[in-house]
């Protein structure tokens, strides 16, 4: 299966638990690969065979920026459902969200969940 890759997209959210999350929020980073047969696209090169990725990134950027959660896990599984809901010629979707400024002593560059979602047959 081919594959269309997003990698790094960097959005200002209020995702966490504490107060001081959702009223000062922080940066995210979020990472999508998006699997689909991409021959005919490549082929005809119409975009009609494919997925536009500029739509895709301004989901993600409304799920990140607009809505708030308690779990960086809510948000990716929100991403990923709503982008197989609306881009049918998606098959399967991994979505990374990274959250590097997390409220935990310590030093890191970041903690993060990865999800992966396929349509059903």
């Amino acid at each position: 299966m081919d594959k269309i890759t997003m990698k790094n997209m960097q959005f200002f959210g209020r995702h966490g638990v504490l107060p001081e999350e959702k009223t000062l929020g922080q940066k995210f980073f979020v990472d999508a690969e998006l699997y689909l047969d991409l021959r005919d696209a490549g082929e005809t090169d119409k975009l009609q065979y494919t997925v536009d990725y500029g739509a895709v990134y301004s989901m993600i950027r409304d799920i990140m920026e607009k809505e708030s959660y308690n779990l960086i896990e809510a948000a990716a599984e929100t991403i990923c459902c709503d982008i197989l809901f609306a881009f049918e010629l998606v098959r399967k979707i991994t979505v990374v969200v990274k959250k590097p400024e997390a409220p935990v002593p310590g030093i890191f560059d970041y903690f993060s969940v990865e999800l992966t979602r396929e349509r059903d047959a």
